[in-house]
């Protein structure tokens, strides 16, 4: 959301040198993915447009407690969500620890904020019958269907995001052993299993449909476009989008949803909640403790089954 009062062209070039400085160290220490990075930009520019719309002034360094607290209020009344806001205040806290690290600032505008109180949210799935349509809708009389089929069912197989799943290259594929080599948030690899569906749809891709895609040049991607090119986040989006229309799917859909669904039905069938963590890549299993809301429902099924007074 854009603050009137300064134009997008002096606001950013204001603090760009200090923001690229907070980012690029951001990266080493942490290794941010390209989303966070941009996240983390996007929530400092938007706070130095509103200083320069409200106050006149871009200076980052200079701002207060007290300004901070209005510039919360204007996101409220702005319409900004809970979630969004808590996520920017994590950037800000971040970028001023950074600050004062430096001995840019010295004192901290943030240590007397609060963050928004947000509730956790359940991710939306799919029920394993919607999964299997999912699965059926690529052409599998194309080369581009074949190459659909194996993607889906690498997703919903493993788990992955869909910025890993659009990344994998050939050398992490190990197709005999039936394991991924994933790098994942942070630059951490994970080794991620495939099952039996998984591994045979992903050979006949890399078998028949690859080769007459990638028309003889050499690409390090898995998996490729018609012009030989990486398939990328929004390009998979768009086809999941598609499949989900003709299998007459009614739930949102996004790549994320087959990894929530994932997470969700191994949690069905009785997988662990520390496996589960694994095999997503969390490092806290708070951030998976949102999917045991499956269990309750498994739970209650089963003593309704099996307890004599169910």
């Amino acid at each position: 959301m854009k603050v009137s009062g300064l134009s997008d062209a002096v606001s950013d070039a204001a603090h760009s040198p200090l923001i690229a400085r907070f980012l690029d160290t951001m990266w080493l220490e942490q290794g941010l993915s390209e989303n966070t990075r941009a996240a983390y930009h996007n929530d400092l520019i938007t706070l130095s447009r509103w200083l320069a719309a409200q106050h006149h002034s871009t200076d980052l360094l200079v701002t207060t407690d007290t300004l901070l607290r209005a510039y919360l209020l204007y996101r409220s009344t702005m319409n900004f969500s809970p979630r969004s806001t808590a996520r920017s205040m994590s950037t800000l806290r971040r970028f001023y620890g950074f600050c004062l690290r430096e001995k840019l600032m010295t004192e901290d505008p943030t240590r007397l904020l609060d963050s928004p109180k947000i509730g956790r949210s359940l991710p939306g799935t799919l029920t394993e019958n919607d999964v299997e349509k999912l699965l059926a809708a690529p052409n599998l009389h194309t080369d581009l269907g074949i190459r659909d089929r194996a993607m889906l069912e690498v997703l919903y197989a493993t788990g992955l995001r869909v910025s890993e799943l659009v990344n994998l290259q050939f050398l992490q594929v190990n197709l005999r052993q039936g394991v991924l080599r994933v790098t994942g948030k942070g630059n951490k690899e994970r080794l991620v299993p495939m099952g039996e569906e998984a591994i045979n749809w992903l050979q006949r891709y890399v078998q028949e449909a690859r080769p007459a895609l990638v028309a003889g040049k050499l690409s390090e991607a898995l998996f490729v476009t018609q012009r030989q090119a990486a398939m990328t986040r929004q390009a998979f989006w768009h086809l999941l989008k598609r499949y989900a229309v003709l299998a007459e799917i009614k739930v949102a859909l996004s790549p994320h949803t087959l990894r929530h669904a994932f997470a969700t039905h191994l949690l069905n069938h009785g997988a662990d909640l520390r496996a589960v963590q694994m095999l997503l890549g969390h490092s806290n299993i708070s951030t998976t403790q949102i999917y045991t809301h499956v269990a309750k429902a498994r739970l209650q099924a089963l003593h309704a089954q099996h307890h004599p007074r169910g």
